[in-house]
């Protein structure tokens, strides 16, 4: 009832070369119920036939030149930053953008960080800024019914049900929301932070009830969920305990023309 969820942690892949041996899948380390995520040690690995280049998202930070990237097409946890300040741009990088990196070492911090960049080209491809569009729902999300989410301690996010994004999108998501408020999101669904611990009982069960998650609620904490697709419409959630959440339902989305996305609350409901 009370084992570790996994939470947002190094998974890291290096472009251009194995992170682990063939067949052996990283796993990032696990957080009990009131433990602080330790400091990661921060060792450079050279990449093989440096310099290297691979294909990153540009998630966050295109505005500020500290950018947040998802690996291109990565697996839970391919998250990197990294400073434009000193490199030579043809034009500003966007956010929402693939652009190419070429580096030579890879620090090995959470997120990821590159020694070396020699060069970032842009690459031919449309500028597709769908995460700018759920990091923009999860802020309004926060600043209603703020008292749900007012002097946090944990935050929790579920993303598992959106289905436009890739697992380092996912990932990349999470950590911006997580860091913009100061705190390291904790992932999983409502069924797996409650088996974890995280809950507290709001009653004992009934005398033949079963005990069941609607029994509980997040004391310290809150989970932000977000379900669907910029394309079918999604839903969203924020939730503390069954009678303390809030939600868009039937959110609709449309594509701007220079790639970044809007959308509109088909309803919002209170618990």
């Amino acid at each position: 009832m009370r084992k570790s969820l996994l939470v947002l942690a190094l998974a890291l892949l290096l472009a251009g070369c194995s992170a682990a041996p063939a067949g052996e899948t990283l796993t990032p380390p696990t957080l009990a119920p009131g433990d602080s995520p330790a400091p990661e040690p921060v060792d450079a690995v050279l990449v093989d036939q440096a310099p290297w280049f691979a294909t990153f998202r540009v998630v966050a930070g295109a505005e500020t030149g500290n950018l947040v990237l998802a690996a291109n097409g990565g697996s839970a946890g391919e998250v990197y930053t990294l400073s434009t300040e000193g490199l030579s741009l043809d034009r500003p990088v966007e956010n929402g953008e693939l652009i190419n990196v070429y580096y030579e070492i890879v620090l090995e911090t959470y997120p990821a960080q590159f020694g070396g960049v020699t060069a970032v080209e842009h690459t031919r491809t449309e500028r597709d800024d769908r995460c700018g569009l759920y990091l923009q729902v999860l802020e309004d999300l926060w600043e209603v019914d703020p008292g749900l989410n007012t002097d946090l301690e944990e935050l929790g996010v579920d993303f598992s049900g959106l289905t436009d994004l890739t697992e380092s999108e996912k990932s990349a998501l999470a950590w911006v929301f997580g860091n913009t408020h100061g705190l390291m999101p904790i992932t999983g669904t409502l069924e797996e932070i409650w088996q974890a611990g995280y809950l507290t009982p709001m009653t004992e069960p009934a005398e033949g009830q079963e005990d069941s998650v609607s029994l509980y609620r997040w004391e310290n904490g809150c989970l932000f969920v977000l379900t669907g697709s910029a394309e079918d419409g999604f839903d969203a959630e924020k939730w503390t305990s069954g009678i303390g959440a809030y939600m868009f339902v039937d959110c609709t989305v449309r594509q701007n023309a220079d790639g970044t996305w809007s959308y509109t609350v088909g309803a919002e409901a209170i618990s």
